[in-house]
């Protein structure tokens, strides 16, 4: 029986996406316990691999939060520079294009806001809701 350390590794380096054989070789186990310990600890290795994925978008900035404010701040340059152009010698079809584009694309962004009230026990046994739903 191999102690926790080696199969908390073996937990981190299957979450790294590491396959049977590598795991093998370096940590000296036989495929079979890894397969094994793969079904008993699959519920760890997701949980680590989604923990390392949320640490890589939040690195690169590529949560919806960040993407919603990079887009808007891209909207807002293009504004303005579309307030300061010249339109008779410059072409602003291309600018108007991207602008368009960027709009589509923070429109995907956008997320229905629900603000749901208080519910009391009556409402609980009938199935209503104090639901209020914003939509910009």
């Amino acid at each position: 029986m191999k102690d926790n350390n080696t199969r908390q590794r073996f937990i981190e380096m299957r979450a790294k996406g590491k396959s049977f054989n590598n795991i093998s070789k370096e940590l000296r186990v036989a495929k079979s316990t890894l397969i094994e310990w793969s079904k008993t600890y699959l519920t760890e290795i997701e949980n680590l691999k989604a923990i390392e994925l949320e640490a890589l978008q939040e690195q690169f900035y590529l949560t919806k939060a960040a993407r919603i404010k990079l887009l808007g701040q891209q909207i807002e340059r293009i504004k303005e520079e579309l307030v300061n152009r010249n339109y008779s010698d410059v072409p602003t079809d291309k600018l108007l294009e991207i602008f368009s584009k960027t709009l589509n694309q923070l429109k995907h962004e956008q997320i229905e806001v629900s603000f749901k009230g208080e519910s009391n026990a009556v409402d609980d046994l009938v199935g209503t809701t104090n639901t209020v739903t914003w939509k910009p």
